[in-house]
């Protein structure tokens, strides 16, 4: 089965064909780098770090560029109320979302180009797009004319006229047209700026984008990405501005990502449902935030809530105890037992997952249902652990790693992954270790007394607490709940 992906622009899954044989080129819109970044901003990056680790394990040769946008009215507003350059703003930011890239293990694009390092592309774009004929010139400022530009809003599936007897547009006597959007924007007093024809001012939003992949990727790539909030205005208007400069299509296949919505309700901040990535990674492991947005199917919504995270550290901690398992069984030295029937459905199991891994992938890049592949071959493992042989576990071990590479999850030492979320659950109890070891302690000498009436209490004492038992002939080890 080739790939296949779903094209907004033609609202249908179409099979994917490179412009170039075994080349692809990726653009996807970054972040305006005014404030800590959401957990919106996370399942888009985590979104198209998947796709690009696939496209990569594909075969294919990639060029990713995500750009910053580091020039903005937010990043001004910001710095005025904060009595800082822009510019400080803008790095500071930045600085803190490749933070929280780094946190979330997204591999790094080929390019990270910033608007303010492409300001002569830009003014070079708008020039072009001015002698066209598809923009004018009104005061220090340039807009795009959209009713010049036949195929405005293709992408959207709006029509200009609806929208402009329904919108309620504020009169602006600088525009031809209301919806008529800015390419540059001339400078305020106090604002930063740049000099150009036009004087002194700085770029729009939308045309930044057209530069910056134009700059990287050529007047035509392959694969435009952002979240579905993003397709209007601002992908339709790089659409416009892009092909009417250079006559030819802009993009191949645009893809985006679903919303996240906090307890069945849409984010935001009026709302008082609104969290930082940091936030969330205060109270729960940056592995299992990077699972729980891949459970989903990345243009679906997905519904971020306690419940639905702590069901995602679950499902990871199942993956993680199987791997924890096996380590254990090859530590031990084990040979080759004889065959069985769970040995046998484990190497069936296994022997099939890249090629189901793949399958699933290969229908729009669906995690969800590889996720579910990939449970199916944890089961297999936990049923047939006692009884299958090292060969067997040592390619299991490969084949899990192979399709956890591409999800970008399961990379840490399973050991260390499962102490890692233990010791973040014991921290949320008020009960320290050394008090559970001590009863722990106090449990054994009670038992090897036969008193268990108070081995008993001791037990339902910490499961109230949320700490479970576990007796082994090793000794009695626990967990948080």
């Amino acid at each position: 089965m080739a790939l296949r992906v779903y094209n907004t622009l033609s609202g249908s899954k179409e099979e994917f064909v490179p412009i170039n044989p075994g080349k692809v080129g990726m653009y996807v819109c970054g972040v305006t780098v005014y404030d800590h970044c959401h957990i919106g901003h996370a399942r888009a990056n985590v979104v198209f770090d998947m796709i690009y680790r696939y496209l990569k394990a594909s075969g294919l040769e990639v060029t990713y560029v995500r750009n910053y946008t580091d020039i903005d009215d937010k990043i001004i507003n910001r710095a005025n109320r904060d009595g800082v350059p822009y510019y400080e703003i803008s790095e500071r930011f930045i600085k803190e979302f490749d933070l929280d890239m780094a946190r979330l293990m997204l591999e790094l694009p080929t390019f990270q180009p910033k608007a303010t390092e492409h300001i002569p592309e830009i003014i070079a774009l708008v020039e072009k797009l001015i002698e066209k004929g598809y923009a004018y010139q009104s005061g220090s400022d340039v807009f795009f004319c959209v009713d010049k530009f036949d195929g405005y809003l293709k992408l959207s599936k709006r029509n200009l006229e609806d929208m402009q007897a329904g919108a309620r547009i504020e009169v602006d006597e600088r525009k031809r047209h209301p919806m008529d959007f800015a390419l540059w924007k001339g400078a305020k007093p106090g604002e930063p700026f740049w000099e150009s024809p036009w004087g002194q001012g700085r770029p729009g939003w939308h045309i930044e984008c057209s530069a910056m992949s134009g700059k990287f990727l050529g007047e035509t790539f392959d694969i435009h990405g952002g979240g579905k909030d993003l397709i209007f205005p601002h992908h339709e208007n790089e659409i416009a501005q892009t092909e009417a400069a250079t006559g030819k299509p802009f993009v191949k296949y645009w893809l985006h990502n679903g919303f996240v919505n906090i307890n069945a309700e849409k984010m935001s901040k009026s709302l008082g449902n609104f969290f930082t990535i940091k936030e969330v990674l205060d109270r729960y492991d940056a592995e299992v935030l990077r699972f729980f947005l891949l459970s989903a199917h990345y243009r679906s919504p997905i519904d971020f809530s306690d419940q639905n995270l702590k069901e995602a550290e679950l499902g990871l901690e199942r993956i993680y105890k199987a791997l924890a398992g096996i380590d254990e069984r090859l530590a031990a030295g084990i040979g080759e037992p004889p065959a069985s029937e769970e040995s046998t459905e484990l190497e069936e199991k296994c022997a099939s997952i890249g090629a189901r891994f793949r399958e699933a992938m290969d229908d729009d890049f669906n995690t969800a249902m590889a996720l579910g592949h990939l449970f199916d071959l944890v089961r297999s493992v936990n049923k047939a652990l006692p009884v299958a042989g090292a060969p067997l576990l040592r390619q299991v071990k490969e084949e899990v790693a192979a399709v956890a590479s591409v999800l970008g999850i399961c990379d840490s030492q399973p050991a260390a992954f499962l102490q890692r979320i233990n010791d973040r659950k014991s921290a949320a109890i008020d009960i320290t270790p050394e008090e559970i070891e001590q009863l722990i302690a106090e449990r054994a000498e009670a038992r090897k007394a036969k008193n268990f009436k108070r081995s008993d209490e001791i037990r339902d004492e910490l499961l109230a607490k949320n700490i479970l038992l576990f007796d082994s002939a090793q000794g009695t080890t626990w967990k948080v709940k």
